[in-house]
């Protein structure tokens, strides 16, 4: 599990980023569109290959962050717990959920390697709201990861509100540690768990990039 949400990271930030009017995109053409733009990033950014995580921080924060429902996200990883949590609780929590993705987004970044993506046509109607674009990482020596993100329109263009990688629903994923959590210290020990878990990530060191071949 921890190689198929290693691999996904990586695939998800490069993925997400985009320009200033990716709102006005379709989800599968901004998918595209940026997963190019971002390679051409990580090849060429001196900083981000020799290990720089401020700078993978700081792309991710300004670049990745906007296209994701963190409120949504957070809720589904919840589960019936989110019900237990206070007004202040839910801020909190939604707060750290979204410091743990920046903080493992750049260590993933940090080791990134060079992958190929296939597209898959987009299956929506033009009045969909809700949609799955799917994606395919070619791996040299392995077989194929699906990446399907889950995207719903909004006000604000169109977000990520959950990833299945191999089959694997980050949100589910997260749900049942979540909830194991919360049975056991309650809504403010999970609380204390995600916060433990920030300062452990931004404590490590930044692993060495992956050389280009």
């Amino acid at each position: 599990m921890k190689t198929i949400l290693s691999g996904f990271l990586g695939g998800l930030a490069s993925v997400l980023l985009a320009g200033a009017h990716a709102q006005e995109l379709a989800p599968d053409v901004l998918v595209k569109n940026v997963t190019t733009e971002v390679l051409e990033l990580i090849t060429k950014d001196k900083e981000i290959r020799s290990g720089s995580r401020a700078k993978l921080i700081e792309v991710i924060e300004s670049k990745v962050l906007p296209h994701f429902n963190f409120g949504s996200m957070t809720a589904l990883a919840m589960g019936q717990s989110w019900n237990k949590a206070t007004p202040e609780q839910k801020k909190r929590l939604v707060r750290e959920f979204r410091t743990l993705l920046v903080r493992t987004y750049a260590s993933a970044l940090a080791a990134y390697s060079e992958q190929r993506f296939d597209f898959r046509p987009l299956r929506a109607r033009p009045t969909d709201t809700d949609v799955t674009v799917n994606v395919r990482v070619i791996q040299s020596g392995a077989q194929p990861v699906p990446i399907d993100y889950s995207m719903e329109k909004t006000a604000a263009g169109w977000k990520i509100y959950d990833v299945m990688v191999g089959g694997v629903s980050l949100v589910a994923n997260y749900r049942t540690e979540f909830n194991a959590t919360v049975r056991e210290a309650g809504v403010e020990g999970l609380i204390r768990n995600l916060q433990a878990k920030n300062r452990t990530l931004e404590a490590a060191p930044a692993p060495a990039p992956a050389e280009q071949k």
